[in-house]
């Protein structure tokens, strides 16, 4: 089954490349139903292949939208729910279409199918977290996290959402004690801010603050970009002054929370960023963990880093790390 679902993810990212680059600018809500259709009913595969159900038309009809293709996998996970791999497809689904309560739910039973598998562990907690109206990790998401730990004791993610549900909790002193073991697992520039997060609850649990590290090396630049807006665009839109341009790396196939992030003014029009683990936004996870990441240029009327109705962007890219060339991202492209 294993080879079955790298098949369905090579398809899946053929017709990205091949059908999602000219359709997401001018309609992205069909480019990002075309790529879960893609993938999930290329995940269905190892369902209709050799069985009875491959002989039905119906049952070989490909989807015609993503809560289609989503209906047909939990059908298929109905007549064999002990596939894991099945459930991390459908809880990817959700999470792409904001359903924080399925992904949760999706989750969990991927988990629970692989009970040794420490990022499942993780990805189970976190997606609790995200379901909760305040993002509180609750008793279930911790003992996910504690099985992560036990697992992999050198797990980052786990080891930082464990901390932060502690914060959470109140339990500053613990939370320190926490992340403390992360400081000699992740690079300079990330310890540095972790080093200011160990501290603040340090200071809150009323104990000292950690010695000073050395001085930390500057992040190595892993990618550059040139953004600018379409011509077109630039002469049918009237810029609102605080508008910003938010340019977006973030891993391909995976969540879509960046793994590096950069804000800037729209009069700053056209610009170059260059990309850094200093611009990853969460401590555990680095850009210069990637080999291959997925490039947008966003362009937000409002201002707000949240994906707003209206807000317009370049075409995303996908790009191999380190780059050596600059990647041309054009906000607005037909």
């Amino acid at each position: 089954m294993a080879a079955l679902i790298v098949i369905a993810i090579v398809l899946g990212l053929i017709v990205l490349a091949t059908v999602l680059r000219p359709l997401w600018a001018s309609a992205r809500g069909v480019a990002l139903g075309i790529a879960g259709i893609s993938l999930l009913s290329a995940g269905l595969l190892y369902q209709l292949l050799g069985t009875p159900q491959a002989l039905d038309a119906a049952a070989r009809q490909a989807p015609q939208t993503l809560e289609a293709a989503i209906e047909q996998l939990k059908t298929a996970l109905a007549r064999d729910p002990k596939q894991a791999e099945g459930w991390v497809l459908l809880a990817q689904a959700y999470q792409r279409t904001g359903d924080t309560g399925g992904a949760r739910d999706a989750f969990a039973k991927a988990a629970a199918l692989s009970a040794d598998d420490a990022d499942l562990q993780t990805d189970a907690a976190q997606a609790r977290a995200m379901a909760d109206a305040a993002h509180n990790f609750d008793a279930q998401a911790l003992a996910l996290l504690h099985r992560a730990l036990q697992i992999n004791p050198k797990h980052q993610r786990a080891r930082w959402f464990l901390g932060v549900a502690q914060r959470q909790a109140g339990q500053n002193a613990q939370a320190a004690a926490t992340w403390a073991p992360l400081l000699a697992q992740v690079d300079a520039s990330t310890a540095a801010s972790l080093r200011k997060e160990i501290n603040v609850a340090r200071n809150l649990a009323g104990q000292p603050p950690l010695p000073d590290a050395p001085p930390a090396a500057a992040a190595s630049v892993l990618l550059t970009v040139k953004v600018s807006l379409d011509p077109s665009l630039a002469a049918r839109v009237r810029l609102q002054p605080d508008a910003k341009v938010f340019v977006i790396a973030r891993q391909v196939g995976g969540p879509p929370m960046p793994v590096a992030a950069q804000k800037h003014a729209v009069s700053e029009l056209p610009f170059s960023a260059s990309l850094s683990d200093a611009d990853s936004p969460m401590p555990t996870l680095k850009l210069s963990q990637m080999t291959e990441v997925e490039l947008v240029a966003r362009l937000s009327a409002t201002g707000e880093a949240m994906p707003q109705a209206g807000d317009l962007q370049s075409k995303p890219l996908r790009v191999h790390l380190p780059a050596k060339d600059a990647v041309d991202l054009v906000i607005g492209t037909p």
